[in-house]
């Protein structure tokens, strides 16, 4: 096995990561924690029931981006936090191109209702339109998009707006733009954050990962080479 990191041998630029913390309304938060406490939420006469951790878990950070699907999948919308926090991120880019992470779908359908000038990035023509610089919000689904697009032409920041819980598609979705090639001098990925959510619990456990992996292969690249030294 051979693992090279790529900012060992390849020009990269620099990487920027922040996090934008929106805060929930009393209420807001008191729903929340009925969610998390009772497993069900009353939403606008809408039931809505976590069966098992694993359910709960996907309608917790459903209700952190804002929106949530009840058991006959109709979309009831909770806060608009997110959105404007992307309003924010996206005014404060003075207007280069902002590429942004969705999750759930209903998270794309409120976006593009807030952004009609947005468009999702998935056939060619989406590529080099948006690497010709012709379009300002790129929505991208990590899951679809993380693997393979060579984006880095149309922009140097990335919005997540909605976290994902795998280490590997949120690293291949930041590589579309934090690559070589890449002419900024440096690539920003944002990281919208509910306060007070599973955000918190999705962004710790992403880091987690991330430096136990990093650790790992720093400690076999330490014995590999200590055994290169030796029979050398």
């Amino acid at each position: 096995t051979i693992s090279m990191k790529s900012t060992d041998y390849l020009q990269i630029p620099e990487l920027i990561s922040s996090q934008y913390e929106v805060q929930l309304s009393e209420d807001e938060k008191n729903r929340y924690e009925q969610l998390k406490a009772e497993l069900v939420l009353h939403l606008s006469d809408e039931e809505i029931a976590a069966a098992n951790a694993a359910s709960l878990t996907g309608k917790l950070v459903q209700l952190a981006n804002g929106a949530i699907y009840t058991d006959t999948g109709d979309i009831v919308e909770f806060h608009d936090r997110k959105l404007d926090a992307l309003e924010d991120l996206a005014e404060a880019a003075n207007g280069k191109p902002v590429l942004v992470a969705y999750w759930f779908k209903h998270d794309l359908a409120r976006i593009q209702k807030r952004f009609p000038e947005s468009r999702v990035i998935d056939t060619s023509r989406d590529i080099s339109d948006w690497n010709a610089g012709r379009i300002s919000m790129g929505l991208l689904h990590p899951a679809s998009g993380g693997h393979g697009l060579n984006l880095q032409e149309g922009g140097s920041t990335v919005i997540w707006y909605g976290l994902t819980w795998s280490l590997e598609l949120y690293q291949q979705l930041n590589a579309r733009l934090w690559r070589q090639g890449q002419k900024s001098g440096a690539v920003v990925i944002h990281h919208i954050v509910a306060a007070g959510t599973h955000d918190e619990d999705v962004m710790r456990a992403l880091e987690r990962k991330d430096v136990g992996q990093a650790a790992l292969i720093s400690a076999v690249r330490a014995q590999l080479e200590g055994k290169y030294e030796r029979e050398n």
